[in-house]
């Protein structure tokens, strides 16, 4: 038995290979950070930061999905501390 067979519906996925180079980290921190941050932005999207968007637009996705879920966290917190 190889690893591969190890890891059932996994197989073939290369997790060394998750937001290993710049541009993959640069789409989902401005993903992240778009949906943190609340106010609105103070440049348009062009040249390298739009290239690396248009590449790794799932990694820019993933970071919207995680400032939702950090917003969530924030409002628990909120929450418990003062209700």
């Amino acid at each position: 038995m190889t690893h591969d067979e190890d890891r059932g519906f996994l197989k073939g996925i290369r997790f060394s290979a998750f937001m290993d180079v710049y541009q993959e980290w640069h789409a989902f921190v401005e993903g992240l950070f778009e949906v943190l941050c609340p106010w609105p932005a103070r440049h348009q999207l062009s040249g390298e930061l739009l290239t690396d968007l248009r590449g790794d637009h799932h990694y820019y996705m993933f970071g919207r999905a995680m400032g939702v879920i950090a917003w969530l966290i924030i409002a628990k917190i909120i929450q418990e501390a003062f209700w």
